[in-house]
């Protein structure tokens, strides 16, 4: 019969191979971005092959989050996505919120909130399966990824360096989007490709 600590040990090492499993399905940085077609909020199939050669920013996203409202009742996001969608950068925000789930929106919702909140990224899109969202290893929201004209991951990880719900931060906050791009269009490497993401878990 097993004991405490065998039924223990068990469990340990089936959430290690667990998180090795996953740990293993996540992109890095310098590697290439998987290619995925998503419906968008405006019923457009948008893949990320149809923007090959540009630089392509993803933000994981979920309205109801106390970390993404941080940043969108603050304007931070949607000052980010002017400042790049302004500079030609392709900004999608992606929900892969399963139906039912915190954060799930339908197309029309998705458009009202876009309105409301005056954000402007390129596309909202749908990833209501989880599939693309487990494919690059999206664990929070906001998890942001940014991918260079050659379609190789240049940064993987949290928006800024605070972690906190509180907008106040933002401003005190270092940010690692902003950081990375500025580097990147100075020709430079990113000296924080990987950074740990935080907020809340995403609605898989």
């Amino acid at each position: 019969m097993l004991n405490s600590k065998s039924i223990y040990r068990g469990l340990v090492a089936a959430l290690s191979i667990s998180f090795w499993l996953t740990a293993q399905a996540a992109v890095k940085p310098n590697q290439m971005a998987p290619d995925f077609a998503l419906p968008s909020s405006n019923g457009e199939t948008i893949s990320l092959s149809d923007y090959k050669g540009k630089y392509v920013i993803l933000e994981w996203t979920n309205h109801d989050c106390p970390f993404v409202k941080k940043h969108y009742s603050g304007g931070n996001m949607q000052g980010l996505q002017k400042q790049y969608t302004g500079q030609d950068v392709v900004w999608l925000s992606i929900i892969s919120s399963a139906p039912g789930k915190q954060g799930y929106v339908d197309a029309t919702a998705a458009n009202m909130l876009t309105t409301s909140r005056e954000a402007a990224p390129t596309h909202v899109l749908f990833d209501g399966d989880g599939q693309v969202g487990k494919t690059y290893g999206a664990k929070t929201t906001p998890h942001m990824y940014i991918i260079k004209p050659d379609g190789m991951l240049a940064y993987i990880g949290a928006i800024d360096s605070i972690k906190s719900t509180d907008p106040a931060d933002i401003a005190r906050a270092t940010n690692y989007v902003t950081q990375a791009m500025n580097e990147l269009e100075a020709g430079q490497a990113v000296s924080k490709p990987l950074t740990k993401p935080y907020g809340c878990s995403v609605k898989y």
